[in-house]
């Protein structure tokens, strides 16, 4: 084929304690990527649709992604890459990742599928550190790969997924604020108390146990973060009331989603997470800030054809 078209979701990452090491897909939202061969050896990037991203393929997470896939493989086809963004970039829900992990898998499609999913983390990884300055995969592996991934290394890369969260409904909370992951990542502390280090490490074993046991009283207390909550919910206006209601109406766990602005809230009910949605907005209708809501449940496919 000639032409591929790929929808790559949007993630939530960190999950509370699990900064730069926990991260999970979401239904509904996501990039929607479109390539296309060419007769020549010209990579292309077409003006993004729903967004202003840069045209050049060095300056652009999915032409970044696409060139170290097309180095690895030692040769150089021409192609034609439009993404239309389904979601703003710095909403904390994983954009650049969606990208690169969304154009790598589109091109290793038309290439014949030469790589594993696996081995195409590697050059989406290095698209999402052009946006953010860094290697992270907590919003790259459970874009391309579904589900709720777990990054147990780096060096090497080396994760794994946990499954049969199907009973687990999503509300994504985005109030219409933008806060770029780079500024996000400078607020967070250098260096930890023994305390706080004690503390995390045990809410991310047992957030972990949790999911696996479906103990909801437990996760619900275990995806607290003492890294990145303190300072980064300080950016986002009303975070501790959204917070406040949503363990109100039942929610099982709750948190900033990547960088934020975004907050992602987890219910076993829908209907819950629907009265959840109304009674946050009134709070930002009190202070006339736009908010946008998506519910849905965990992306278990990533990347997938359309």
């Amino acid at each position: 084929m000639d032409t591929v078209k790929v929808f790559a979701p949007a993630s939530v990452a960190n999950v509370g304690p699990g900064y730069d090491t926990f991260g999970f897909a979401i239904e509904k939202l996501g990039d929607i990527i479109t390539v296309t061969k060419r007769e020549d050896q010209l990579l292309r990037i077409l003006p993004t649709i729903g967004a202003e991203l840069p045209t050049d393929p060095i300056k652009n997470v999915a032409g970044v992604a696409i060139l170290a896939l097309l180095k690895a493989l030692g040769t150089t086809p021409g192609f034609d890459i439009q993404i239309e963004k389904m979601f703003r970039p710095g909403s904390g829900l994983g954009s650049s990742a969606s990208s690169a992990a969304g154009a790598v898998f589109a091109v290793n499609e038309l290439l014949g599928r030469p790589f594993s999913l696996h081995q195409l983390l590697s050059f989406a990884l290095k698209g999402e550190a052009l946006a953010s300055k860094c290697y992270h995969a907590d919003n790259v592996a459970p874009s391309l790969l579904g589900g709720f991934q777990a990054v147990r290394s780096y060096h090497p890369l080396d994760l794994f997924n946990i499954p049969h969260l199907d009973d687990l409904f999503v509300l994504i909370i985005f109030p219409s604020i933008q806060i770029k992951t780079v500024v996000a990542k400078g607020l967070l502390p250098k260096k930890l108390s023994i305390e706080d280090a004690r503390e995390q490490w045990g809410n991310v074993a047992a957030l972990i146990h949790a999911l696996h046991t479906k103990d909801y009283q437990l996760l619900s207390k275990a995806i607290t973060d003492r890294i990145a909550e303190p300072v980064r919910r300080t950016l986002i206006p009303e975070y501790q009331t959204v917070k406040k209601i949503a363990g109100e109406n039942g929610s099982v766990g709750f948190n900033i989603s990547g960088s934020g602005p975004s907050m992602f809230a987890l219910f076993t009910d829908e209907d819950n997470a629907q009265d959840c949605s109304k009674a946050i907005k009134l709070i930002y209708d009190a202070i006339s800030m736009p908010v946008m809501f998506s519910i849905s449940k965990i992306n278990s496919k990533g990347c997938q054809v359309i």
